[in-house]
């Protein structure tokens, strides 16, 4: 269903879709989304808070698979933030609303928005030190596994945000440039 929902306020936008609008998008009646939500900013919020989880566990996953495949802690990195960050930017580039959809999930979603970076960055740590204890980057004692997630954190959604936009296809190369050198100041 909240998958449905980010859909359907990716189409519409938020101004246009009203609670009717919403309730066919996700197939069921305007009462028994009222169940769920009592209002259309608690259902954008809902599918806000679901996209950000949902791609918080795709980039656990894109890690699983980069490792299995045994890539470069470099290219771990890459695929984490792909999925994290490039695919929400993927998804929000593809829709017409893109921008009206972006001011207000700042204007009402920033807490979200906060314990979703909270969360992610905390994964993101858990990553950087499993790939020091396989040897797969060190880096200098001034820094700690929670201030790096911050840093490539910061990075990727730096990248997201490029003026002027770049394409989204370009994202994981983006990342790759801009991991890269961050690794190069801070490995030994």
């Amino acid at each position: 269903m909240l998958q449905k929902l980010q859909r359907a306020f990716l189409a519409h936008g938020y101004e246009q879709i009203t609670m009717i609008g919403l309730a066919k998008a996700v197939d069921m009646s305007r009462r028994s989304l009222y169940n769920y939500f009592p209002n259309k900013e608690e259902a954008f919020r809902g599918a806000i808070r679901w996209g950000n989880a949902h791609n918080i566990a795709m980039g656990q996953v894109a890690v699983a698979h980069a490792k299995a495949a045994g890539a470069s802690a470099l290219e771990i990195l890459v695929a984490f933030a792909d999925a994290r960050y490039g695919e929400t930017r993927r998804e929000l580039s593809a829709s017409p609303h893109a921008v009206e959809i972006n001011d207000q999930a700042f204007k009402r979603c920033r807490d979200i928005m906060i314990d979703a970076a909270v969360a992610s960055q905390e994964r993101l740590a858990e990553i950087l030190l499993d790939l020091q204890e396989q040897g797969l980057v060190r880096w200098r004692a001034n820094y700690s596994a929670g201030l790096l997630a911050q840093l490539f954190s910061d990075a990727a959604r730096g990248v997201n945000q490029t003026l002027p936009p770049r394409p989204a296809v370009s994202l994981p190369e983006r990342y790759r440039e801009i991991f890269a050198a961050l690794l190069g100041g801070v490995a030994t």
